[in-house]
């Protein structure tokens, strides 16, 4: 998914960027959400470090980031949002899970606050 540019904390500029496994479950006892089926798993990180994780990371901001899905097969849709503080870099990435149901889904990411919204259409087994 591209990114989602946002404004976070009112004035601080920064960058949302989601990637995910689609999966038709029952995810096992380990998971974050044991038993879940017919899911998008998104792995969310903040900002962008030129270094990786032994360099310093820029456009990170504390928002809320907000999933916007649509099974395009069904018709049923829903959100799904959680905090994502700005120490959540690609080092240490938010996980969150988006039921779906199976079928062809449109996801759309956005924040809480002013954003450009994102979207991308996955197959959920």
């Amino acid at each position: 998914m591209a990114p989602v540019w946002t404004l976070g904390d009112g004035i601080c500029a920064g960058m949302l960027t989601a990637s995910g496994t689609a999966f038709d479950g029952p995810l096992g006892k380990y998971s974050e959400v044991p038993g879940a089926v017919h899911s998008v798993e998104l792995r969310i990180t903040q900002g962008f470090s030129p270094l990786g994780e032994w360099g310093s990371t820029t456009l990170a901001c504390n928002v809320t980031a907000v999933i916007d899905w649509r099974n395009l097969d069904t018709g049923q849709s829903g959100t799904a949002s959680r905090y994502i503080p700005a120490s959540k870099t690609s080092s240490f990435p938010t996980v969150m899970q988006v039921g779906t149901g199976p079928g062809r889904v449109r996801l759309t990411m956005r924040t809480d606050g002013p954003s450009i919204p994102v979207s991308t259409d996955v197959v959920v087994p």
